[in-house]
């Protein structure tokens, strides 16, 4: 394969891996890896769900989670403060609301650490919702095909893979053996980087829209034969998803299969992955996405010969996720204050709500020298754009708000960081980075100790790609905030 073995760290099977293989070997503990903390499956009004997600508003839209047009899932925090992802169905999807119930009831009793768990549903009139955990970590898709910081380690790709199949043994043990459309969309990373298989996918298909997508490529022979989706269908998109992950593309079985029988695998191989693994390794992953993508359904593996195939394979298991993703965990977040958790999340909505229950309070202390002609001319019309520029930032038009805190800004009567701060999140909610992160450093050119527009910083700087750099930020963030609460307490 043309990739040397790098040193690795002695492959000891942590207590999570262990459990699995507890899991599959004995029938009775089969149980082991399901979570008893999850709420239990809940009917939620729309109401309550229009509240959790500001009225379906679009700056909530996650399209990371793999729903494409017209089903449309949103991000929201419950009255209870939990976060949720919330499915939104087009009007024509699930016409038979019993069924819709009894569909979703039916995956709601599912509970495990390998998914991302359906907690409820709605169904009011015309409406169709579905309400899961929300993952914060964005898709396989985004940290395989299109990474900014670092690509996916060999580690990662391998515990992915392995948690997939524990997902799916899962699922298969409980009688819900279909999954319609696996891919690399529809594995999401928990708040601790932990990969997990969206639930929504374990409903039944409707007038949605078909099992699997329209790129006949990827589609299972036996599904463009029938147009039905077997257990055995699922695995062959499990192939697919192997192929992904030791290629870094999306690259069609045919074309991978030719690769293989040519023995040519170096063009199958992604080349971020050099030194990272021996060929050994490299050929029985190879060899098991061949089983998966083999044309006779009957020929491939189970899920459970899946995880049992797997679990030797996995390396530095006592390494936590988040450190192979490169990313901060839910530990990380426990001595971050609100905002400073809501910028590492770089959840807008959620920043908003602290900027506007701020308000101005931070601006004390800046001073505004004007001379008299200065304010009988200029200095009314200047807070009146600031006044109308509050009213559409607390009621959520980010673009009016953009334009009046620009006139506010271009006048150049006052200075206020909060202004910058507030347009530097109108800025980011409109997706101009470049611009977000102008205001935010300037905010901190106007109050330089002001921990408020480092965490602006931390969120454009992200939103750039540059990860490293939003990290420091944030850290400086919280080393800021820490000196402003203790400087307040002595005033």
């Amino acid at each position: 394969m043309g990739v040397q073995c790098s040193t690795l760290i002695p492959c000891c099977v942590n207590s999570q891996v262990k459990a699995s293989v507890v899991e599959t070997a004995d029938a009775e503990n089969e149980d082991r890896s399901e979570v008893s903390d999850s709420p239990i499956f809940r009917v939620f009004t729309l109401e309550q769900l229009k509240n959790a997600t500001s009225g379906f508003a679009a700056e909530n839209i996650v399209s990371e989670h793999g729903e494409k047009a017209p089903n449309v899932v949103f991000k929201g925090k419950l009255e209870s403060q939990m976060r949720i992802a919330v499915k939104r169905f087009n009007k024509n999807a699930w016409p038979d609301s019993r069924q819709f119930l009894e569909e979703a009831r039916s995956v709601g009793q599912l509970r495990n650490q390998r998914l991302a768990n359906l907690l409820g549903c709605c169904c009011e009139g015309d409406e169709r919702l579905l309400v899961a955990e929300y993952m914060p970590n964005e898709t396989l898709a985004k940290h395989l095909f299109h990474w900014e910081a670092q690509p996916m380690k060999w580690a990662m790709r391998l515990r992915v893979v392995l948690h997939l199949a524990q997902a799916l043994e899962y699922c298969t043990s409980k009688g819900r053996a279909l999954y319609h459309d696996l891919n690399a969309y529809r594995i999401l990373f928990d708040e601790d980087g932990n990969p997990r298989l969206s639930s929504f996918g374990l409903m039944k298909n409707s007038r949605d829209g078909k099992s699997y997508s329209t790129n006949l490529a990827f589609t299972p022979p036996e599904y463009l034969r029938t147009g039905r989706v077997t257990p055995e269908s699922v695995i062959y998109s499990f192939g697919t998803l192997l192929l992904d992950l030791l290629s870094g593309k999306h690259i069609p079985p045919s074309h991978a299969l030719d690769l293989i029988r040519d023995r040519n695998l170096q063009m199958l191989t992604d080349s971020c992955l050099e030194g990272q693994f021996s060929d050994d390794d490299g050929t029985e992953l190879v060899r098991l996405a061949s089983r998966c993508l083999q044309y006779e359904p009957r020929e491939r593996p189970n899920p459970k010969s899946l995880v049992a195939a797997l679990t030797p394979l996995q390396k530095e298991t006592e390494v936590p996720s988040h450190v192979l993703m490169g990313i901060p965990n839910s530990a990380s977040f426990a001595s971050l204050s609100p905002l400073g958790e809501a910028c590492s999340r770089k959840d807008l909505t959620a920043i908003h709500a602290v900027l506007e229950n701020l308000g101005y309070k931070d601006d004390e202390g800046v001073t505004n020298e004007l001379s008299f002609h200065m304010w009988t001319d200029q200095m009314q019309d200047t807070l009146n754009c600031k006044k109308r520029g509050d009213v559409a930032f607390q009621q959520k038009d980010f673009r009016l708000a953009l334009m009046c805190y620009t006139q506010f800004i271009d006048a150049g009567t006052m200075v206020s960081p909060t202004v910058y701060v507030r347009r530097s999140l109108c800025h980011l909610i409109s997706d101009m980075p470049p611009e977000a992160l102008n205001d935010a450093m300037q905010a901190q050119v106007i109050s330089p100790v002001w921990h408020i527009a480092s965490y602006l910083q931390s969120v454009a700087l992200a939103g750039l790609g540059m990860e490293n750099e939003a990290q420091a930020a944030l850290k400086d963030g919280t080393t800021l905030e820490s000196k402003w609460k203790g400087s307040s307490k002595q005033k």
